[in-house]
């Protein structure tokens, strides 16, 4: 994440740089672009990040599952 700046700031930065000779203006250029050209980023997609859940119990075998695995906090539990 980085700082957004609004099109005045821009034109007031890109009135400074203008002024620079086309050397400077072209290194500068060089570094701006290798800035936000990040070989290292990973894109991920929402869509990869959903899925159905995969069981081959049906929904009633879950529940009892989920229910029989719950702590009854008046059971002595032993360590």
């Amino acid at each position: 994440m980085g700082l957004t700046l609004t099109n005045s700031t821009i034109d007031k930065y890109f009135g400074f740089l203008s002024r620079l000779d086309n050397s400077s203006k072209k290194r500068l250029i060089a570094k701006l672009t290798e800035s936000i050209e990040d070989k290292n980023e990973v894109k991920i997609k929402l869509k990869d990040l959903s899925g159905a859940w995969e069981d081959s119990r049906d929904s009633d075998e879950i529940i009892n599952e989920i229910k029989n695995s719950r702590v009854n906090k008046h059971d002595n539990i032993e360590f």
